[in-house]
């Protein structure tokens, strides 16, 4: 065994992940910092972007990068560049892109719920799902709240009899 390679001691690994664990903090202290000086309201926890490069024709349309509300995207030399921590995840981008499938935002929302998006179809059903989800919570507290006014109907008129029966036995 050369002497000049040292085995790791447990000590040596924790002070790894330690300064990983920080370095991991500060980017994303610094990533919210960012995102602040935009005026752009962050809503999902975590997210992936990527752009074909052997699809996108972004210098000849740069559409992309005129839809993104936080500047992460830029034209560089021969291509779009992303700016990782300036991006919100938004699919302003996608929506925007002539191209299906040329970018692609895989995001992560608060509810661990993973949504992938790469072209415009994709938007439509994952917005389309997201309004049948909250009809359905308005469908279910307006049966709610009409369950329990019937229910006071009912109790209403259950009184109504009852005083009616009493005031006859009088």
């Amino acid at each position: 065994m050369p002497t000049s390679m040292k085995i790791p001691s447990i000590f040596d690994l924790m002070n790894e992940e330690e300064e990983t664990e920080n370095e991991e903090k500060e980017r994303q202290k610094r990533r919210k910092e960012l995102i602040e000086a935009t005026g752009v309201r962050e809503l999902f926890r975590d997210g992936k972007i990527s752009i074909n490069k052997f699809t996108c024709v972004g210098g000849q349309c740069k559409l992309c990068i005129k839809a993104c509300p936080t500047n992460a995207l830029y034209w560089s030399v021969g291509e779009i560049g992303i700016i990782e921590d300036l991006c919100v995840y938004c699919n302003a981008c996608v929506a925007n892109c002539m191209i299906d499938n040329c970018i692609k935002v895989e995001r992560t929302r608060e509810d661990d719920t993973i949504e992938k998006i790469g072209k415009i179809s994709d938007i439509i059903k994952l917005q389309e799902k997201k309004n049948a989800e909250k009809q359905l919570e308005r469908v279910k507290t307006n049966a709610v709240m009409l369950r329990h006014s019937y229910k006071e109907k009912a109790d209403d008129k259950q009184i109504r009899q009852r005083q009616r029966l009493l005031s006859y036995k009088i």
